[in-house]
């Protein structure tokens, strides 16, 4: 059932429950007073009915019906048509929440309708029927209530809030791997936040200077200037809340740089060990190629000699100079020349 609560009260006092629309409608017409109705997503022929009875601008009842709306005030003659933006805490899983709530306020009536679950516009009218004394000034004074119940409800979201930035810079310095897709998340609630508590205060900035045109109560206005404190306040935190925020971002960059640039270092560091092995190995085998060029070269010497004294050195009796009086020295001769040939070459290409 879309209408959750409706009355009347006349000097603060609730009269007997009119069990509808209509009916709150007569009752208002014979002891006067004011209606309070309480619509919780409405039907449209719901909404239509109030827009009637009590003229309101079609405009805002289009806003009323849709939702998704911005926190705003905007005055219609003598109707006045605020949206808020609630919000509540969910422990359970880290985030915040936001609701919806219109409420038009006029001379003798105020219709509130609600998109979400909060604010809980029950506790506001329990706590006003048990100060019949300030329900008595009228629909304003309903108004600074709502107004009250909503910042209110803001306070749990400060700390709720504060403790999930708490938890981020705790994942922040010990490398989290998650914690920027947080950080993101975080960020997003808090400009959220923001987008529905900066305008209430123009909205209260703008009743207060209103209040001697429409002659609203002293004691309403005190009550609103309470309220503008409150939400000062809570703007205050969400503002930290969101620098806080972005210099973590920053922060986290800053760190997967550092970091980033660390690897880079190992994978350097390991790259000039790994190319000072290389070079290393790489001179010692051209070391290890010089000495077989030497040994090589030396081997080839020394072949020379013994291929010339392994042929004479062969017991045939018919053999060229075998018995020649300068066969020996010329093969010794031979064997020096072709040896120094030898030499020469492997000098000439640093073979030795």
């Amino acid at each position: 059932m879309t209408l959750i609560d409706n009355a009347v009260y006349v000097d603060g006092v609730r009269l007997p429950d009119p069990h509808s629309l209509d009916e709150t409608y007569a009752l208002m017409g014979e002891r006067g007073g004011m209606a309070w109705i309480g619509l919780y997503r409405p039907t449209a022929e719901e909404i239509r009915s109030v827009e009637n009875e009590f003229g309101l601008h079609q405009l805002a009842v289009e806003d009323a019906l849709t939702g998704h709306q911005r926190s705003k005030l905007e005055r219609y003659g003598d109707t006045l048509f605020v949206v808020l933006r609630p919000a509540r805490y969910l422990d359970a899983e880290e985030r915040v929440e936001f609701g919806e709530v219109h409420v038009f306020i006029g001379p003798g009536f105020v219709v509130t309708v609600r998109h979400a679950e909060s604010p809980n516009l029950g506790a506001v009218r329990h706590r006003l029927e048990g100060n019949p004394e300030l329900l008595a000034l009228g629909p304003e004074a309903v108004l600074y209530a709502i107004l009250d119940e909503v910042v209110d409800e803001y306070e749990p979201v400060i700390a709720g809030l504060q403790n999930d930035i708490d938890e981020i810079e705790a994942q922040l310095f010990g490398g989290d791997p998650d914690v920027s897709r947080r950080i993101y998340d975080l960020l997003g609630e808090v400009m959220d936040f923001q987008r529905a508590a900066h305008p209430l205060i123009v909205m209260l900035e703008a009743l207060l200077k209103g209040a001697e045109k429409y002659k609203v109560d002293i004691e309403v206005q005190r009550g609103l200037r309470d309220v503008l404190d409150h939400v000062l306040s809570v703007v205050g935190h969400a503002d930290a809340f969101r620098a806080t925020l972005q210099n973590a971002l920053t922060v986290h960059s800053t760190l997967t740089t550092q970091r980033q640039n660390e690897e880079m270092q190992r994978i350097s560091q390991n790259n000039l060990t790994l190319a000072e092995d290389t070079r290393k190995l790489a001179e010692a085998s051209i070391k290890q190629g010089d000495e077989v060029k030497k040994i090589s070269a030396w081997a080839a010497i020394l072949f020379a000699p013994s291929l010339i004294a392994g042929i004479y050195g062969m017991n045939f009796d018919h053999m060229p100079e075998l018995h020649w009086v300068f066969g020996y020295p010329m093969a010794i001769g031979g064997m020096i020349l072709l040896m120094v040939i030898l030499y020469s070459v492997f000098k000439r290409n640093h073979w030795l």
